[in-house]
């Protein structure tokens, strides 16, 4: 497979990450933060942006431990014990490393960061990675796809959620109820584009 192609194949790994298989949307993972968190789009897009950050990075470095380690010594079975110490290792890195060098940032993120390491996404895609066996450059695309898809998703969330506060909405889907319901009619939306691609 020459460049061009695998950055071609790549491209569009990223766009189905973020379109036709949002891993919020269709997969479901990462539904608990999805919901406490999506009752602001400034608390949104903060998670949603540490997400992408760390998502695509711990995608990438899992990537490497399994193909340059696990799968060498055949040991593959343990790769959800190592995705798991890889990503808590690296938010934790993360956390300290915002701590030392900008206590504005880190206090700003809060609680945003301790939340992503026991987001179930970031080992979803990890182990999606593997079961689809993409190429390196592939999986830099899926992992950015995945994340950028998380953080529209709860944006979007967010912003119309922003909208029924001011509305009256029927004592019986306040709350959760109303927000699952949304969430069902945005994954309708989101698979929707699969027809798209295909009819093209």
């Amino acid at each position: 497979m020459n460049l061009s192609h695998e950055f071609g194949s790549a491209l569009v790994v990223c766009f189905a990450a973020i379109f036709t298989g949002n891993i919020l949307l269709t997969t479901f993972l990462g539904m608990c933060s999805f919901l406490s968190v999506s009752r602001e789009v400034k608390t949104a897009v903060g998670l949603g942006t540490a997400v992408v950050f760390v998502m695509t990075c711990t995608t990438i470095l899992n990537w490497a431990m399994y193909w340059l380690v696990l799968v060498p010594l055949q040991i593959e079975f343990y790769r959800f014990i190592l995705f798991i110490i890889v990503i808590a290792a690296f938010v934790q890195f993360i956390e300290m490393v915002i701590e030392r060098y900008s206590p504005p940032l880190y206090y700003s993120l809060g609680i945003f960061l301790p939340l992503i390491t026991v987001n179930c996404a970031i080992l979803g895609a990890a182990l999606f990675m593997v079961i689809r066996k993409y190429t390196f450059i592939e999986t830099i695309g899926y992992g950015f796809g995945s994340g950028a898809g998380w953080m529209l998703a709860i944006v979007a969330m967010a912003g119309i959620r922003q909208k029924l506060a001011v509305n009256r909405i029927p004592q019986g889907l306040q709350g959760p109820g109303i927000t699952l319901i949304i969430a069902g009619l945005m994954a309708l939306g989101f698979i929707g584009f699969t027809g798209v691609l295909q009819a093209q």
